[in-house]
């Protein structure tokens, strides 16, 4: 069964189960500052998991681009990634833990859909949940197939530090020796508030994630996600560059696996529509790391920076393999390619100074008289501030007899994890998810700066990615030059005169060919979606008192009036051909 296979399959089961299929979101998440990426299906639909009503309905199905970096760590073994798809059905208020448990059971083992062995298949439940662990029994599991867990393995969410979440019941699949979690069913009937309470929801959810990676190489027989179709290709063009055979030994496998992951994550990144840069900030810090690490990981497996840039080729591959199912990575194909291949030429500039400096320090290292152990701190500094992983490190102290003490490096590491979660709890604090009155009146604001930027700037501009905070707005748009202070003025005034005017903002469900002709802004190339919901700020059918005309998720308020006055407070640039605003409302 190929990738295509299984997302139509999924997408076919759930429709004759009445549910509608819609559109994945972006990878990079709207107005929600809580986290760099959309990390679930469910982080999208958020606002509709809390009671909001969604256009197509109470019963949705979709595929959703995900990218998790927590344990970026782990990639390198046959069954983590920083980039994955997944598979993922909802219930808004509908049914419950009895269909949504049946169902998964029926598309696992169905003839007509996957059909897999029951007799391979194991669960389990939170250790409280007993409806969960009935449902089960009920569909002939014994109790030995059915594992009743602790909180930390059966519950899930929520997907920043606040949200809905609740118990989950996990499948996993016999492979071997060994259990692979394949889907997870999550009865979302919470919402845990910023103090750490768990509050039930209005209305209670299922929100289930089945990976398609792991899924895949199931059906297959393969005990391996990179010997799929979503993979293999992009394999074999790093054994090209590298004359490395796949499979033959533990560490170069690691290492393809690793570049093949780390290549395709940063591709998909740099192809969003909200497309991110290499940089030293937030998301883009993230595509810098990936692209590094995968040059890092291929200069081990011989291929050499300094004769040929490399990555393209493999970014080159993920696109033609990928752009079918994902149109914008054909769309962004030139950014990627510029961006992949101007951060790999810096990168090499880089490794040529990190391995100047070893030498330097390698060299004047005075030799204990009973030790040749090199300070772990050291070490560490240069892991972090010129890239270098502590293998290659290891390898250019070898050459004088030298190591570094693994233990201690770790110990260095989780030192500056723990910094960092410390900086990144202040950063991070809140969210639009909150629905509080001060994010939605930015989130409002935002709209109309786009709206203004575009009457001042012209027709290019568009939205390159948002973050808004209680206290202040930040909005990333296509434009290559740096605004000049009479550019600013006349946003400013063109904004707040649109606020002192008092217009009303209004929310209609239209399909997407009506959205278009009606002069809605957004993104037009959805598989999935039939119905979209469009924020109006004035009246776009009377363009005299029209101003804003969006396709959004909300909330917005009423009228501008409620604003209060707009302000830039800085204008920088964000990456290349992007330029970055950060406005209040006084």
């Amino acid at each position: 069964m190929t990738s295509q296979d299984l997302r139509q399959k999924f997408l076919d089961f759930f429709k004759e189960k009445k549910h509608a299929i819609i559109d994945g979101a972006s990878l990079i998440p709207e107005n929600d500052p809580t986290v760099l990426f959309t990390t679930a299906g469910m982080h999208p639909l958020v606002p509709y998991l809390m009671g909001e009503k969604h256009a197509e309905g109470t019963r949705l199905v979709n595929i959703q681009k995900c990218i998790r970096t927590g344990d970026i760590d782990e990639v390198g073994d046959a069954y983590h990634h920083t980039f994955f798809e997944m598979l993922g059905n909802w219930s808004l208020g509908d049914y419950f833990k009895e269909e949504s448990l049946t169902w998964s059971l029926e598309f696992l083992t169905d003839k007509k859909w996957l059909g897999l062995d029951k007799n391979l298949i194991s669960v389990s439940v939170f250790k409280s949940d007993s409806d969960a662990y009935n449902i089960w029994q009920n569909l002939g599991f014994s109790k030995k197939k059915i594992a009743k867990l602790p909180k930390k393995e059966n519950w899930w969410g929520p997907a920043g530090k606040t949200g809905p979440c609740g118990p989950d019941s996990e499948i996993f699949y016999q492979i071997g020796d060994s259990k692979v979690e394949i889907w997870n069913n999550v009865f979302m009937q919470f919402n845990k508030t910023a103090a750490g309470k768990y509050k039930s929801l209005s209305q209670k959810n299922i929100d289930t994630g089945m990976g398609l990676e792991r899924t895949l190489a199931i059906i297959n027989g393969l005990d391996d996600n990179y010997k799929t179709d979503l993979f293999i290709n992009i394999i074999k063009k790093i054994e090209e560059l590298s004359g490395v055979k796949y499979g033959e030994a533990e560490k170069t496998t690691r290492a393809m696996r690793i570049i093949a992951d780390h290549i395709k994550a940063a591709t998909f990144i740099m192809g969003d529509n909200k497309g991110v840069a290499p940089s030293n900030l937030d998301q883009g810090y993230v595509v810098r790391r990936l692209i590094r690490r995968a040059i890092r990981y291929g200069k081990q497996l011989g291929v050499d920076v300094s004769q040929k840039l490399w990555t393209k080729e493999i970014a080159q591959v993920v696109i033609d393999d990928f752009k079918n199912a994902y149109p914008e990575l054909e769309k962004n194909k030139k950014f990627i390619i510029n961006n992949i291949d101007e951060e790999e030429a810096k990168f090499s500039k880089t490794l040529k100074r990190g391995l100047r400096e070893i030498k330097k320090i390698r060299d004047s290292f005075v030799h204990g008289i009973s030790s040749n152990e090199f300070d772990a701190k050291k070490a560490f500094y240069i892991y972090q501030t010129l890239g270098f992983p502590l293998e290659m490190i290891q390898e250019e102290l070898k050459k004088s007899h030298l190591f570094v003490d693994e233990k201690k490096f770790q110990e260095e590491f989780k030192k500056h994890q723990e910094l960092s979660r410390t900086a990144n709890a202040g950063k991070f604090k809140s969210g639009l998810a909150d629905h509080g009155e001060e994010t939605t009146k930015l989130h409002t604001a935002a709209h109309l700066l786009l709206a203004a930027l575009r009457q001042v700037l012209g027709d290019h501009i568009f939205q390159r990615g948002s973050n808004i905070t209680p206290e202040r707005l930040r909005l990333d748009f296509s434009h290559s030059e740096k605004l000049t202070d009479q550019q600013k003025e006349k946003i400013e005034k063109i904004i707040n005169e649109a606020i002192e005017k008092k217009l009303p903002i209004t929310c209609e469900e239209m399909p997407v060919d009506k959205a278009k002709k009606q002069g809605a802004m957004g993104i037009f190339d959805s598989k999935y979606g039939k119905k979209v919901k469009v924020y109006t700020v004035g009246d776009c059918q009377i363009k005299k008192d029209s101003f804003s005309c969006e396709i959004c998720a909300g909330p917005h308020v009423k009228d501008t009036g409620k604003l209060g006055h707009f302000k830039i407070i800085k204008e920088q640039s964000s990456s290349s051909g992007v330029r970055r605003i950060k406005a209040v409302l006084e």
